[in-house]
């Protein structure tokens, strides 16, 4: 079973045995329809396709971000009937950065269950490996039986959250770090192309996401990871930390990124900035 990566190659290999679920998550913030649109035209043979802004998401508010979290035993179900068990291998893919990928990563662990890797180069990497596309859509082959007889919800979540209350008391009271996914740019309040408001929240760090990656958009090393993220935080490790970013999604890829690098046990701020400045009583600190 794999956990964190799976290698194109290897998972042609793994797609010849039974017991895996392939996931095509191509997402554009932009353009909700772009995802499924890439998926019609061309996919991994087998892979079904997940809807970041509505089966990976949940009811929005207006103040509860972009891209809230659904609730947990609704998700469950739902991943039940695609197929979830237990005993299945699952691979998330998308257009190569991994960032929708590693959102679905994160929740499927969030949920509890433990075989869900993403494919390192995304769709990217499986054709440049020779693998073959199929073009059209496709449905799970669920029977409702297997589909209540998938996966068993983990009584607590195996991924820690936090709120927007206890970020706010953070600033404060510092207990643990923020460590912000996105572009600095966006960070310093130069330029906000998603969200009402530009800036980052007060006391927070950023390590765009994309740092990630080597040259050839695959993950970098554990062993680069892990010193790029000892030499951004030192000292903060110890004390926590809570990744956030636009919408909770590309604060995933870090978080998946300290995982992957032996650095694990940071939470996630599902809310992120597009919840924390839809309240004009959050503070906003602009620059670096």
């Amino acid at each position: 079973m794999s956990t964190y990566l799976i290698q194109a190659e290897s998972l042609r290999e793994r797609l010849a045995r039974p017991g895996c679920l392939v996931f095509d998550v191509r997402h554009d913030l932009t353009n909700p329809r772009a995802g499924r649109e890439a998926y019609e035209a061309g996919h991994i043979p087998g892979a079904l396709f997940l809807d970041s802004e509505t089966q990976l998401s949940g009811t929005r508010t207006g103040q509860n971000g972009r891209h809230p979290l659904p609730d947990r035993a609704d998700f469950a179900s739902f991943m039940r009937t695609q197929g979830l068990s237990a005993r299945v291998q699952v691979v998330a893919y998308d257009a190569g950065a991994g960032a929708m990928a590693a959102r679905l990563w994160w929740m499927l662990r969030w949920l509890g269950h433990e075989s869900v890797a993403i494919l390192d180069g995304g769709l990217a990497a499986w054709q440049a490996a020779g693998g073959s596309l199929e073009t059209g859509t496709r449905s799970p082959s669920v029977s409702e039986a297997q589909a209540v007889q998938g996966l068993r919800l983990a009584a607590q979540p195996a991924m820690p959250v936090v709120d927007a209350g206890a970020v706010l008391a953070n600033i404060d009271q510092p207990r643990f770090t923020v460590l912000d996914a996105r572009a600095p740019e966006r960070f310093m309040g130069q330029v906000e192309p998603l969200d009402a408001v530009a800036g980052h929240i007060p006391g927070a760090l950023n390590r765009p996401f994309g740092q990630n990656l080597d040259e050839h958009g695959r993950f970098k090393s554990p062993e680069r990871l892990r010193a790029e993220f000892q030499e951004l935080l030192g000292e903060r490790l110890k004390h926590g930390i809570v990744h956030q970013c636009g919408s909770g999604v590309t604060a995933c890829h870090n978080l998946f990124a300290m995982e992957l690098a032996g650095l694990p046990g940071s939470s996630l701020y599902p809310g992120s900035w597009s919840e924390w400045c839809s309240r004009p009583d959050h503070p906003v600190a602009t620059g670096a």
